[in-house]
């Protein structure tokens, strides 16, 4: 009887079903605290800005005499700036531009990254050279004196903005394409694209397919350090005077205030709060990439 028990039991056992790397890699990020936090930071503050119109009624544009450099109150909870305009209203809507300008210049610098360090990797070569000493050409090309230049040309216009995001978007992409390249060189000598190769399947399918799948966690963890860059360059330009367009409100246009020495001593609710967004934002990415790139580690997986 006990041995019918036993074999009994042994039957009715299933074997555990493995975890694939991604589901692995999704519960290690869920349990780390300081990276959901920051995520849920992150999120909290895209929403808000991104919901501002729903948020707030007052006008962002319109400038009042009569409520210039107010301190915070019951009417204007951070205070109002030189113009007597709203700073926590200026506040949503500057996130908006902020994020909207971070968001849009790291889709473009990853994807002109990934297609060159893929194509580069692949082929290797004669097009790995030209590729590779065009890219040489970008990370020394100074890009911010070009920014500079073309803001200065477009200042004022309704398309300042999106001059800003397509050139820093074009331009910063080739420390990603260095990054991709080395990963497909060392992908591509693995015997699944030996295989894929010797059934006939074209470059584009090799790359697509079977390459790119296998180097998106590295393109993902470096999608969060870039778009942190992306909003520090962003912030600094605008601060500087030569990023966004200043009648568009965005957190380094609000931070430009700090360059008086009246409102950085005295009226510091003009300056503090897109000074602690932006710190905390950044602080918020970095804390997310670093979850993302310690979730994505084999070594570190259990």
């Amino acid at each position: 009887m006990e041995v019918v028990t036993q074999k009994s039991t042994r039957t009715n056992l299933k074997p555990r079903k493995s975890m694939s790397p991604w589901a692995i890699a999704r519960r290690k990020f869920v349990r780390n605290k300081l990276a959901m936090v920051s995520l849920c930071f992150l999120m909290f503050i895209a929403i808000i800005s991104f919901l501002a119109p729903h948020i707030t009624t007052q006008d962002i544009t319109r400038v009042n005499i009569s409520q210039m450099s107010l301190e915070p109150s019951s009417d204007h909870w951070l205070g109002t700036d030189k113009s007597g305009r709203d700073v926590f209203t200026r506040l949503l809507y500057g996130g908006r531009i902020s994020l909207f300008v971070g968001i849009s210049c790291t889709l473009i610098v990853i994807f002109i990254g990934t297609v060159i360090g893929a194509i580069a990797g692949y082929f290797g070569g004669f097009v790995d050279g030209i590729l590779m000493r065009f890219t040489d050409f970008i990370l020394n090309f100074p890009v911010l004196v070009f920014v500079i230049v073309l803001n200065t040309i477009f200042f004022g216009k309704a398309n300042g903005v999106w001059v800003l995001i397509v050139v820093i978007g074009a331009l910063y992409w080739g420390g990603i394409a260095r990054v991709v390249r080395s990963k497909v060189l060392a992908e591509k000598e693995n015997e699944y694209v030996l295989a894929a190769v010797s059934i006939g399947s074209s470059p584009a399918k090799v790359i697509i397919k079977h390459l790119l799948p296998n180097v998106l966690s590295t393109i993902i963890v470096q999608a969060t350090l870039t778009f942190a860059t992306m909003i520090i360059i962003e912030s600094a330009l605008s601060y500087l005077g030569f990023g966004v367009p200043q009648e568009v409100p965005s957190w380094g246009n609000m931070l430009s205030f700090a360059n008086e020495p009246d409102v950085l001593q005295s009226k510091p609710w003009m300056w503090m709060p897109p000074a602690l967004a932006i710190t905390l934002t950044i602080l918020s990415i970095n804390f997310i990439g670093e979850g993302i790139k310690d979730a994505l580690n084999p070594k570190s997986r259990r």
